[in-house]
């Protein structure tokens, strides 16, 4: 590794970016799985636990307070950290009053409790975004994002299988009340990091902060073409990546094998893959890195197909797992920095929200006709499918590369 690299990948920016990313990896499980383990756990009714996930919109809607983030400063620890702070604070407030309540006696204020949880936590995604993109540079962004998604994957690493183990051993309520002082890492962090330079031209009013960020990038040049591509670029690896446990349980696969390999392993691969792409990205910038990694996705998921119509073996799913994790976390690590590449520092919060929320778009809709799909033609021909329909948003790179070299002159 180069000494200029070894100096980026360890430095300040880099490790807040990580941390920070961890802070906002805990809360998301704790509102999802877990919290449907302990509901499950107390007796409460399957379809009463099937509408908790609905206190998950914050997550899709953030964008549409963003704005006050852009337009308000309070007094004290300058525009991102100190609104980086209270939201902290209020989400372990949150975390703490969600344990206390009783799912089978008073499931409303469970669900109450909740929603604060994912509305807090989406309000800290919120103003980390904007911090990560005000704080690193340029070339930057693809490391400092892709140390910044390894650190939420740890995060819910820690509050999805951690939060699970823990619930054998001690009661629910403990659980939450340890998984919020975990997030005291995020407090720290927010403490001892160094605010960002204040970018000029702030928006001066609330109208402003509403409505010149959206102005701002629907004026650019191609501006719907680049939304099409964030639509497009992962949505062959999302789709096939819904269907990848049904696929290893169809194929014979015991569920510890699973979870040692797919799981376990995978997890870890992913990591790698998110560190290695962000070092390559600091080598090639992001519009190659989009190519190469665009590549490297579509052909892993064709590892699926051949899977398929070999059998079930662990060197097989090993070797699998390995390639498609690797090339998933590279992808990642490209893609969020691109993303975050696109912002104006003006409107930072809002716009980085509002790409983020339509990033999430084609994992839910484009993720549900995937039974269907793997039904209709068999294991092999879906995979394939979903590697062709990965090409699309590689067809349209060049003209994204076109306008990256524009904007950035």
């Amino acid at each position: 590794m180069q000494p200029r690299i070894f100096r980026q990948l360890f430095s300040p920016r880099m490790l807040v970016s990580f941390l920070m990313g961890f802070s906002c990896g805990v809360p998301l499980l704790l509102t999802a799985s877990v919290l449907q383990a302990w509901m499950t756990r107390e007796g409460v009714d399957l379809t009463v636990i099937g509408l908790y996930s609905l206190v998950g919109l914050p997550y899709t809607l953030k964008f549409l307070w963003a704005p006050i983030f852009d337009r308000f400063t309070l007094p004290l620890f300058g525009r991102r950290r100190g609104w980086l702070l209270p939201m902290q604070l209020l989400l372990i407030t949150a975390l703490i009053g969600l344990g206390l309540t009783d799912p089978a006696q008073t499931p409303w204020m469970v669900a109450l409790a909740a929603l604060m949880v994912t509305f807090f936590s989406a309000s800290q995604d919120i103003v980390v975004d904007a911090y990560r993109r005000e704080d690193l540079r340029d070339n930057e962004l693809g490391l400092g994002s892709s140390l910044y998604v390894n650190g939420y994957r740890v995060g819910m690493l820690l509050a999805g299988s951690g939060g699970l183990i823990l619930a054998d051993h001690v009661s629910f309520d403990r659980v939450y009340l340890l998984m919020a002082a975990s997030l005291l890492v995020g407090v720290v962090t927010t403490l001892l990091c160094k605010e960002p330079s204040l970018a000029k031209g702030q928006p001066r009013t609330f109208r402003d902060a509403v409505v010149l960020p959206f102005v701002d990038y629907f004026t650019r040049d191609r501006a719907l073409l680049i939304l099409l591509f964030i639509l497009l670029y992962k949505i062959g690896d999302q789709m096939a990546s819904t269907m990848t446990t049904p696929f290893y349980l169809h194929m014979g696969y015991t569920m510890t094998e699973i979870g040692a390999v797919a799981k376990l392993f995978g997890f870890w691969a992913t990591i790698s893959g998110g560190l290695i792409g962000g070092i390559i990205l600091l080598q090639i910038g992001i519009i190659r890195s989009l190519w190469f990694f665009g590549i490297l996705q579509a052909v892993s998921t064709l590892g699926f197909s051949v899977l398929a119509l070999l059998g079930p073996t662990i060197t097989g799913l090993t070797m699998v797992i390995a390639f498609e994790n690797l090339s998933s976390g590279m992808g990642t690590a490209a893609y969020v920095g691109y993303m975050a590449s696109l912002t104006n520092k003006k409107f930072t919060a809002t716009q980085y929200a509002l790409l983020s929320s339509f990033m999430g778009v084609p994992r839910v809709l484009a993720s549900a006709p995937t039974g269907f799909m793997a039904d209709m033609m068999g294991w092999p021909v879906f995979f394939l499918a979903c590697t062709l329909i990965a090409v699309p948003g590689l067809l349209l790179l060049p003209l994204v590369a076109r306008q990256y070299r524009q904007d950035a002159q």
